[in-house]
């Protein structure tokens, strides 16, 4: 197996919520909606598709009941600090959960965390550490 993602696919509660969240909250451009489930436009990356919870959890053989930390974190590399407060500050206005406030990390980056309305977790970040970072823009 190779160190490559194709999707991500993250069951939800309420499908139209989701869909207001990261279209008019974020911004994200749908390139697939079939009812059941929907994928947003990649921008080079790996797609990013939710589906149904109960439904998706099926059809993976397991229970959609699930609560607290999953262990799951997505991370989301940006150019710049102020980047970083931007997107923070567009996805509490979009009804986010934040968890950390923008702000100096431990390691000597830049970064915060907010949860979306499922619960999954977003991590931004920023360093002027390297120029090899997986930046999504």
């Amino acid at each position: 197996m190779k160190a490559h993602v194709s999707s991500i696919l993250l069951g939800v509660r309420d499908m139209d919520r989701t869909k207001r969240f990261y279209v008019e909250g974020l911004g994200w451009k749908v390139k697939d909606d079939y009812g059941v489930s929907v994928f947003f436009e990649s921008d080079g990356g790996s797609r990013v598709g939710f589906y149904g919870r109960d439904g998706l959890a099926d059809q993976l053989g397991t229970s959609p009941e699930g609560n607290g930390f999953s262990g799951l974190a997505l991370t989301y590399v940006v150019r710049s600090a102020a980047r970083v407060d931007e997107i923070i500050a567009e996805a509490e206005k979009a009804g986010a959960t934040i968890l950390k406030p923008a702000g100096a990390l431990p390691w000597g980056g830049y970064g915060g965390t907010f949860a979306d309305p499922d619960g999954y977790i977003w991590s931004l970040g920023h360093s002027d550490r390297g120029t090899d970072q997986p930046y999504a823009e």
